[in-house]
């Protein structure tokens, strides 16, 4: 063979070697981004924290305590979950997970769920009222409308996404699933995940069963569309009202909801909303004279209010019947504080619970710095996404991890039986805290996480990115003279 045919050989192979290279390294690449995703905002810090940055990270740690809160009660008997779900003391039982201010941890969802209602007020509300104190009332306007316009596709594109994926799942792999109750086809069940879907996720849907059968946690999110409808109707009502008339108004709407209808839920959204506007107004000293007087004892009453969170956002559940509630032991004298209009008798407590909380972090240094660290930013970032998977993987691979390590019921030993008791565990020591209990989260916590980094690259950021996009796409040419559509960028 001469030199030059080995030379043309050799620049051949390597011609086509570093094109197999290419093509693995752009394969490698993409299987990455889908199953080892990272992001610019997740991979290191941002260089400045923006000023909000703190709700970010106390929604992520919300989020982390709904998870907890909704593990703890999986596995358990209904004797044990009254427990973690009633006061300290109830029935003349003593548990250290119902202890007053420690069983936040173990059954702190409700409180978690009511924070953010509250964050969402303040968060949709500070571009808004930042545009109505500067008095730029066309910036206000076309930021509702831009806000309106893409509130309903944020919130609902990911619940699409997911409970589509989780409903595929069970067909595709012929899994039981625990609470599922699929159909016969996977046509028939899409059709009938359609059918719920559509009132589920209709603004004016009221009455009937709150619950969306493809994920029982769902409930909350149109409680979250109907609340950011509320925070900005609210916002461009008051936006030309002066100063005293707008907080007082929105004060008027925190009362309407709360004591005169059964809408607690909707007065978290205005109470969020009701506390950026001071805090908006107290950064360019600008609060009404009487807030001067409080000032004086602002580090007293911050820490009172957090305290106080802590002990209403333990309130037990007792459903629609305040008799409970009046039995249980710390909670006789504050159970006559319920209005009558409050249907659900937690709401109410989760309000306050709720707004002290919010309302205290930003003037605590040492729990704002916490909820602006890496790891409660990052929770901020995945917080919806670790909504909506946690529940979908808790009862599938959580149901039957608790089936191994020695958590029965009688529906696992119906459906699975093969689990059950394949590596029993101990249950001894502190309720919500035993091995059997925590072992397993070993695997469930990093996955779970993992999940959500995903779905946040893949479906959640999208929803984002897609409505913004959609919005512009959708704006006619600008009259002679007039701005341009201002966007909020909410999440």
């Amino acid at each position: 063979m001469s030199e030059a045919k080995e030379w043309e050989e050799d620049r051949s192979t390597g011609y086509r070697l570093g094109r197999l290279l290419r093509k693995s390294f752009l394969s490698f690449a993409l299987l990455r981004w889908v199953f080892w995703p990272s992001s610019p905002t997740g991979s290191s810090p941002p260089a400045r924290l923006r000023p909000t940055a703190y709700l970010d990270g106390l929604r992520g740690f919300a989020a982390l305590i709904v998870y907890w809160h909704h593990h703890e009660l999986w596995p358990r008997t209904k004797a044990q979950t009254d427990i973690i779900e009633n006061a300290f003391g109830s029935h003349g039982q003593f548990y250290f997970a119902a202890f007053p201010g420690i069983r936040t941890v173990f059954g702190g969802g409700h409180w978690a769920v009511a924070t953010f209602f509250v964050i969402s007020g303040y968060a949709l509300s500070v571009k808004p009222l930042g545009l109505i104190h500067a008095g730029d009332q066309t910036k206000v306007a076309d930021g509702l409308s831009s806000a309106l316009f893409r509130r309903w596709l944020r919130l609902f594109i990911p619940v699409i996404c997911t409970t589509f994926v989780y409903l595929t799942s069970w067909h595709l792999l012929g899994i039981w699933v625990n609470g599922a109750n699929p159909r016969a086809t996977y046509l028939s069940e899409l059709w009938a995940w359609y059918a719920e879907l559509k009132g589920f996720s209709f603004v004016f849907h009221l009455g009937g069963d709150p619950w969306f059968t493809y994920n029982f946690h769902l409930w909350s999110i149109p409680v979250e569309f109907r609340g950011s409808i509320i925070v900005y109707t609210s916002l461009l009502a008051l936006s030309r009202c002066a100063r005293n008339a707008r907080l007082w108004l929105e004060a008027g709407l925190v009362f309407y909801f709360l004591y005169i209808v059964d809408g607690a839920h909707f007065a978290m959204f205005v109470a969020g909303m009701l506390l950026c506007d001071l805090e908006l107004l107290a950064a360019k000293d600008d609060l009404p004279a009487c807030f001067g007087i409080l000032g004086r004892f602002k580090r007293l009453i911050v820490y009172h209010l957090l305290a106080i969170s802590f002990y209403l956002g333990g309130v037990p559940v007792a459903g629609t019947d305040i008799q409970p509630l009046r039995d249980s032991p710390g909670w006789h004298l504050l159970s006559f504080l319920k209005p009558q209009a409050v249907f659900e008798v937690k709401s109410f407590y989760l309000f306050w619970a709720a707004v002290f909380l919010v309302g205290s972090v930003p003037h605590l240094p040492w729990l704002r710095r916490f909820f602006e660290t890496r790891v409660c930013q990052f929770l901020g970032r995945i917080s919806y996404a670790l909504y909506l998977v946690h529940g979908p993987i808790l009862s599938t691979l959580g149901d039957r991890l608790y089936a191994l390590v020695g958590w029965e019921s009688e529906a696992r030993r119906e459906h699975l039986a093969g689990w059950l008791n394949g590596l029993p565990l101990s249950k001894g020591g502190p309720m919500g805290l035993e091995l059997a209990f925590l072992l397993p989260h070993v695997v469930l916590l990093p996955l779970t996480l993992y999940c959500a980094e995903v779905v946040t690259r893949v479906v959640d950021e999208p929803s984002v990115r897609f409505p913004n996009w959609l919005y512009r796409k959708s704006l006619g040419q600008p009259a002679a003279g007039r701005l341009p559509a201002y966007e909020f960028r909410v999440n």
